[in-house]
Order: C-alpha cells, then structure tokens, then sequence
C-alpha cells in the first residue's frame, strides 16, 4: 500500500458521513445530551480563512470525544444570512441579496465540509429563510403582545394588563418601563375608550413598542447603525458621516429584564472577563432620583402633550415642570451647582432663551455628528453650552443654572446630570472651564483647588439640614425629606438602554406590523411569514423611506400600509440555538419534547466581540420565552468559550525609494526602502517567489531585484491581524489540498492555548503533517503493507498508551487542546522507538487521535477491521494505573550534595535496601576519595546523598 495520502482518504471519508449521515443526532435517547454549538458565520464572500476555523475544531474535538463517551451529541452549524453586507453588494451591482448569500453559502459549506466538522447538517438553518424567520417574527409578536408585570416579576400577555384596565382602570398597574408616555384612566373611562384609543393607552406598556429615538443615523448607507459600527463619527463600513438623529424606532424592552439578567450570570460557566462586561453594560446603581423644578416660570413650559378631539383622551402622570435627575450621591445634592441635559433632551428647546438660541443651535448641530461612543469615552474635551435658564435646588432652594453638554446622554437615566464639581471629576472639570462654583461638602476632601474628592468619609459641611452627618445618615435623611416633599424617592437604575429594533434597510426580517388610523396592529400569526416584497432597488426611496417604501402593492389585507423597517442583525442569532434542535417543526418554534430533552447548550464557542450584543440579547429573548412557559431552561448557554485570535504572519518586500527594484532583507540597510505588504501565498519559509510577484499585479511586471548571495529574495516579516488588506490571509483550501484537513486540524491546535491570540505560520504544518505520516507509519511500517500484529504488548508499550489515553482525556475536558497534541507526538515517538505495531496498542491509540484528526482515524478503523465509518460510535479507552507503575525507579547518588552517577532499584526498595546497595557498590571507591560514609540519607523515590 502506498505511504500516507490525505487528501484521498479525506474525501472517502467525508463522502462516506454525508451519504450515511453519521452525525445525525436524535431528539430522544437513553444516553445522556450534549450540545455544541459555534457561533453560526455571516456568509461573507470572501470565505474563510485559516482564523476562522479555530473554534469549530475545538467544539468539534469536544463533540467527537462526547459520542466516544457515550453521549447523544448535538453539533449543528447554520448560516446568520441577513446583513447590511450583502445589501451593500446589492446596491453596487442590482444583484439580489438573497443570490449572493446563497453562493455564499455554498462556499461556507464546501469548507467547512472539507475540513471535516462531524456537524448534522439535516439541522442546517439560514436566517433568510421565511420558514426561519417565520418564527422570528412570531415571537417578535409575542413581545409585542406581552408586558412586564413587577409584582410578578415575569413578562404576562396583554390579556392580563387589559383585565386589570377593565376593573380598576391604571391605577395601581406597576409595570416595567417609564411612566412619561403613559397614561391615568379609571375603569369607567376605559370602558369609553374607543379602540383607537384602547391601543394607544396599551402601547407604552408592551415589551416591543415604537418610540422616538435618538439613533446613529447613515444617510450614505440608507440606515441605522449600533455603536458599535460607527467610529470617529464615520461609518465602520464605508466610511459615510453618521449622525445622531431622532426617529421612530421599534424598541425591546430588555431594561425589563435587567436585574435577572444580572443574577443569572452567576449561575453560568463563562469567562469572568465576559460577565464583567455585562454587568458593566447593565450597569445596576442604587440611588435617588431628584426633581429640580424650573425657576424661570415665564418661559411657560408645557408637557406638549397632544390635546384630545373627542375631549376622552386620557392625561399623562407627568404634569410638572421640572427636570427630573438620577444621582448615586444625592448625599452630595448641597454641592450641585449647575445641571447638565443631554443636548437630546426634550426640554431644551424650551429651555433656552432667544440670547442662548444660536448657541445652543451649534452645539447641538456638532454633537449629531458624534456617536455615543465617542461622546462616553472622550472625558478629555471640555465643551458646553448654557441655556439661559435656571432650576431650584430642591434642597437648599438655590438657582442653578442649565447646560447642555455631549457627556450626558439622553438614554441614560433621565438625560441630566446633578453636577456636583467638588465631588466628580467631569463636572469640576467643566466647572473650571466655565466658571461655576465649587462647593466643598464634607470635611474630608482635600486638594479641591486641583482635583474633585470624590470621598464618603467625614461630616458634612456646607449642606444644611444633614450638617454633621456622616454618609449613611445624611442619604436616608435626604431621601425621606425628598420623598416627604414630593422631589424625589429612593430608586435603583440600571446603565443598560432598551434595544432598538429596527433597521432601515432592505436585507432583514419584515416586522409584522401594519397601521390602521395611525395606530399599529400586529400581523395574525396565521399569515406569518411575512415575506420580503421584490423591489426594484434596495437603497431608500427618493423621498428618503427605507427601501421597502419601494414596494408595489405591498399591503396587509391590501389595505394596510406595512412597517418599512426591518429586524436587526441580531434578531434570528438571539433564538437560533432552540431552531436546531426540531428545525423542520412547521407547527412550533422548537417541539416541547425536543426543546425539554437539550434544554440549553452545554457548550459554546465563539468571538468574545459579542459579549454585550448578541450574547446578551439572546439571554433576555429566553427568559421572555421562559416567562410565556414557552422554554424550560433558565438560560441558553451553560459554558462558553472565547477563542482567540489567530493573527496573520505578514511578509513585506523593500521596494528602493522612486524605483521598481527591489531589495532583499539581507540587504535593504544600503538603501533607503518602503516596506510594501506582499502575498503570503507566494512565500515559503520567507523566500519569495519572485516570477509570481512579478505576475500578481501589473505595475510589477518589470521589477528587478537585488538578491542575497545565494540567489534568494529573503522577505521581512512581522506578526499583525489577519485581513485581505495586509496579504496575509491564509486560504485553508489551499493548506488542505497541500497538506490535508488532518494536518490543518492538528496544527490550528497546536498553535497554543485556544483562548489566547497567537501568530500564524505556515511553515509549522510540514511538522504536523510528519507527525500524522509518522502515526499511518506505526500500522504501515516503512508506508509499506497494513501490519498490525496480535502480539502480546510489552509493558513500556502499555504505559505509552495509558499515558496517551489520560492525558487526552484530562486535556479535552478542560479545553487545553494543544497540550493533547505535543502528548501525542510523544507517544508516536514513544512507540515507534520500540518498533510496536500490536492491535492491543495501536487499536484504543487510533481512538484517542480521532477526535483530532478524524479522517486518518476513520481510515486506520476500519483497516483494523471495524464496519467503516463507525470510530464515533466507538468507546474511548479506559485507562488504567496499574499500566503506569514502575518496576525499577532511577536515583540520582551524590556524594555530600554532588550528584554523582544514577542507579537503579526496585521500585518496592525500602530505604534500608537502597543503603545497603549504595554502600555495597563500588560507589565510594570511584567517587569517595578513600573516606568512609558517615551517613546515608535516602529520600524516597528522588535521590541518595551520602556525606563523608
């Protein structure tokens, strides 16, 4: 038989699962579940390269040993197909998103099945798919026909809120969310409303609901971003100006859930740096909030709420003129000596007086050009703008002035700040930079003519009735006075904002809404999906709607005008992981038996990016789900792994200054030279190949080269981030026709510990690939004929093995996959040292390889003369300690601390033995000098030292 030949083997055995789905998992069985899933790719059309696989190996690594422990393993792998990316595409060249994604798609898959992931593809989901995002949009509307009640603490149906409006009408209703939008009835006027109103009272209570929002705006991309796309006030994509705007936008309810959000973490095995950003991100502070009523009572502020026509429009519960503010420290409220809005803020407007208008006008003109982000992390830049008008400490009865600053965000809290300068540093730094007093407020702070003393500690001063007070009283006093006096109550908050749900763009979930008279309505379950209309274009129409404004006869019932926006990129990932465990279930989201066998995900791999996005959206969407008895697990993804990066390793070329010559490494010192990024696919062991850099781009047709001594160009290096733009991306198509899937497996393992970033190098994979060529040669000998033998094994090739089959095993189970691999080349070594080619050896060894490289196994199974393809059906081999027992045990003798020489004794040897031995021996004569021993010391299984 030949010598070892990946790539024939690897597609035999790859044809051999697909046609016999081997990996089918069933949704009953008596084995205990194990489910492990990766996060699903966006099917970009550059494919993958060798980074992206990193993840997927391990889980697949921890899905092939479970079924070899006896478990029912589900490992499946789908597509997050929506995106902003494809729509993109579609803009620049008319192509149909949905054309692209899916040649995309196919070129997803053939990777991914060539590097041989043991994944159920009967189970595969695609975001796109109406039969998929059918179930998106059905629990879209049960968000939208659900609210939180606080005295029950979980999310209840609609019909439980308009049950209580029926027979006590608002009053005593404590729901989630803020009561400004809200409004007070009684149970006679609720019976009056008409349905237009009903709904317009019931809106402000739902957990997916429409509201005006400040959004980060992208005229250039026609849409609405995060965050986290938007940098320097650019786009991340395309680098079009973003601005901050207010527009209608569906919104989630997830500050409803913020504080079992917060709890469930603790129940969860996940990296502590994961759970602390999301702590930080809900953001959870005990505090107070203040009402600062307005002083400047001529300037007539109103609640601007609409009058009703019909005079059976219900009033909202907030009638004052006042700014409401969140603090932490109203222990400090004395030393509040100006307000800082948001420039968002909905008062501003009224706030300002003609004098302040042009002002106030510029900067709130500046700030919609900075994203939130921006505007939270730059606490350097000083900027303001003062309003004219004046609040009241509600305290101490002072005037205090109004500001707008781009630090205060209008999402957080109640969009103002109390700015106590003497005690925060942003607010003593704006203080010093307009000129506002400093109030000093307790004894103990110090140096407040360099710095703000943020301190508890000491008595207060300058702080009326809580003079004297230390921290804890002074608070409790404040709180009760405010709350006494109608200003203000005790209040815990949280950071985190409700989601914005909604996207102006083409390639996403319709959202199940239609309008009637103004008011929207959701679309019956029984015509879900709602399927995205055929458009001519997919950019916003000319009078500036989203692209589905340019649908033709788009309509619900053909009457109703439908919503416009679509789903977030994050709305088919939050639910994705329950669709594969029943994905062909017409009937339901996920079957009620399949959903109660997995229950959860017992492991999951994926970028540590999306720990405040994706990650925490789909906790909140399952304890909706889980609140509506709709999902038995507390949360979704038990364990979670964060894989690091594999960075790209760049090669560069020397290109002399104002000439087409280039100059080799060894070299470039004599000249003055540009370091150009050049393709690491026409590197090897950094030697370029110079005809194919002359042929890869037209300006370098003519180069000339300036070579070492021994006629090679010898490029430079340099470790950075694998991208396209640095030619450093690696295709793994290329590596597996070189070297084999195999090969590419073992060494994305063997590059180092999976959570930490490490460097790629091609280079390292001849290595591994002798490493597999070595272990076909243990039942090949010489690649020549199958030679395992049934010899009895020796005891040193027993205890290779045992050691083999324990150090893979603890390995596997706490993740540390590269250690596995070198234990295994050792072995290899091992046995092959002591020429071993038994069946008693080599059978359990091809076992514990096959989780790694799966193709080689399957091979060597069935040579050994198992039904093929059945090595995952397999049992992992026991391991057993008395196979690791030495018969003899080496010490190291010394005389007076020198070691000398080592020698052998008998493992059971007891110290008196070892004494005698040593002092039998010719031990002194040759290394004694002629003295005789005054002590033997023996410690036991380590040394002998002899003093003389």
């Amino acid at each position: 038989m030949p010598g070892y030949s990946p790539q024939e083997i690897e597609k035999k055995w790859q044809a051999h699962w697909q046609a016999q789905q081997t990996f089918k998992a069933d949704n009953s069985s008596a084995k205990p579940k194990f489910y492990a899933l990766d996060m699903f790719p966006y099917p970009s059309g550059a494919g993958l390269h060798v980074g992206h696989p990193l993840g997927y190996i391990a889980s697949d690594i921890v899905a092939r040993y479970k079924r070899l422990r006896g478990y029912n393993v589900l490992h499946p792998m789908g597509f997050d197909s929506f995106g902003l990316p494809a729509e993109q595409y579609a803009i620049q060249t008319g192509q149909h998103p949905a054309v692209t994604t899916e040649k995309n798609i196919d070129t997803y898959i053939r990777q991914l099945s060539s590097l041989g992931f043991s994944y159920d593809w009967s189970r595969e989901i695609r975001t796109s798919d109406p039969a998929y995002y059918k179930w998106t949009q059905w629990i879209f509307l049960k968000l939208f026909n659900s609210w939180y009640n606080l005295d029950t603490n979980r999310a209840e149906p609609l019909k439980t809120l308009l049950a209580k409006f029926e027979q006590n009408g608002s009053e005593g209703i404590r729901a989630a969310g803020g009561d400004e939008e809200r409004h007070s009835f009684t149970a006679g006027q609720w019976q009056s409303f008409t349905e237009k109103q009903r709904l317009q009272a019931v809106h402000p209570y739902r957990l997916a609901y429409q509201q005006d929002t400040y959004v980060n705006w992208c005229a250039g991309l026609g849409t609405v971003l995060s965050n986290d796309e938007v940098k320097d006030g650019l786009s991340e994509r395309g680098g079009f100006p973003v601005e901050r705007r207010l527009m209608p936008q569906w919104n989630l309810r997830i500050t409803a859930y913020a504080d079992r959000l917060l709890q469930g973490l603790d129940t969860l095995d996940w990296p502590d740096a994961v759970k602390e950003m999301q702590r930080n991100w809900i953001g959870r502070s005990i505090g107070a909030e203040v009402t600062f009523p307005i002083k400047n009572e001529e300037l007539k502020i109103k609640n601007s709420v609409g009058e009703s026509t019909d005079g059976q429009q219900p009033t909202t519960n907030n009638q004052q003129p006042a700014i409401k503010v969140y603090t932490t420290r109203v222990d400090t409220i004395y030393g509040a000596t100006f307000l800082v809005l948001a420039p968002e803020h909905e008062l501003v407007q009224q706030l300002t007086t003609p004098e302040q208008q042009q002002t106030i006008t510029d900067y709130i003109d500046a700030t919609k050009r900075r994203s939130e982000r921006d505007r939270m992390a730059d606490v350097k830049a000083v900027s303001g703008a003062f309003t004219g008008s004046y609040a009241v400490n509600p305290v101490s009865g002072e005037p205090v002035p109004i500001w707008i600053a781009d630090y205060v965000l209008a999402g957080y809290g109640t969009g103002a700040v109390m700015a106590v300068p003497s005690g925060d540093q942003r607010d003593y730094l704006f203080a010093k930079h307009f000129h506002l007093p400093i109030v000093q407020v307790t004894d103990a702070q110090q140096a407040l003519d360099e710095q703000a003393d943020p301190t508890k500690e000491g008595r207060y001063i300058n702080s009326g009735i809580i003079n004297g007070l230390g921290y804890k009283e002074a608070t409790t006093k404040l709180i009760e006075f405010l709350e006494e006096k109608g200003l203000g109550k005790g209040k815990t908050n949280f950071r985190i904002r409700d989601a914005i749900f909604g996207r102006q763009r083409y390639w996403g979930e319709p959202i199940p809404i239609y309008y009637k008279d103004g008011v929207a309505y959701g679309v019956a379950e029984a015509d879900l999906p709602l399927v995205l209309p055929e458009i001519d274009e997919y950019k916003p129409t000319e009078t500036g709607e989203p692209p589905l404004g340019r649908a033709k006869d788009w309509k619900y019932k053909g009457q109703y005008d439908y919503e416009l926006s679509t789903m977030p990129g994050w709305a088919g990932s939050s639910w994705y992981y329950l669709r594969y465990m029943d994905p062909h279930n017409a009937e339901r989201f996920v079957g009620e038996a399949a959903e109660q066998y997995w229950q959860n995900v017992d492991l999951y791999l994926g970028g540590a990016e999306h720990a405040t996005g994706h990650l925490l959206y789909s906790r909140f969407w399952h304890l909706f789900l889980k609140d509506l008895g709709l999902v038995t697990a507390n949360e979704p993804f038990q364990k979670l792994i964060n894989q690091g990066m594999i960075l790209g390793r760049s090669n560069f070329v020397y290109r002399i200054n104002g000439t087409n010559t280039f100059v080799t490494l060894g070299k470039k010192d004599q000249h003055q030279t540009t370091a150009l990024h050049v393709d690491v696919n026409i590197v090897h062991n950094d030697v370029l190949d110079t005809e194919a850099f002359k042929k890869s781009r037209p300006d370098y047709n003519s180069a000339e080269f300036i070579l070492e001594d021994d006629g090679r160009y010898v490029s430079g290096w340099e470790v950075e981030k694998m991208s396209k733009a640095k030619f450093n991306v690696v295709n793994p198509d290329v590596l597996v026709g070189q070297y084999g899937a195999d090969a590419l497996r073992v060494y994305e393992m063997f590059l180092g510990p999976l959570e930490q970033f490490k460097p790629w190098n091609t280079n390292g994979m001849s290595g591994v690939g002798g490493f597999l060529k070595k272990f076909w040669r243990l039942y090949h000998p010489a690649d020549g004929a199958f030679a395992v033998t049934d010899e009895a094994p020796k005891p040193a090739e027993l205890k290779a093995l045992h050691k083999a089959i324990r150090k893979v095993e603890e390995d596997i189970e706490r993740f540390s996959f590269n250690t596995t691999v070198s234990a295994l080349m050792i072995t290899v070594n091992e046995l092959t040292a002591l020429d071993c080619h038994k069946r008693a050896i080599l059978e359990p060894l091809v076992v514990i390889l096959s989780p790694y490289a799966p193709h080689l196994a399957e091979e060597l199974w069935q040579l050994l003369g198992h039904e093929a393809g059945s090595i995952s059906s397999a049992t992992y081999p026991e391991f057993r300690e008395e196979f690791l027992v030495e018969d003899t045990v080496n010490y190291p003798v010394a005389i007076n601390g020198k070691v000398r020489e080592q020698m052998s004794f008998a493992a059971t040897a007891t110290a008196a033995d070892i004494e005698a031995a040593v002092l039998g021996s010719d031990f002194l004569a040759k290394f004694g000098d002629g003295k005789t021993a005054k002590k033997v010391i023996v410690v036991p299984g380590r040394m002998v030292n002899v003093v003389v």
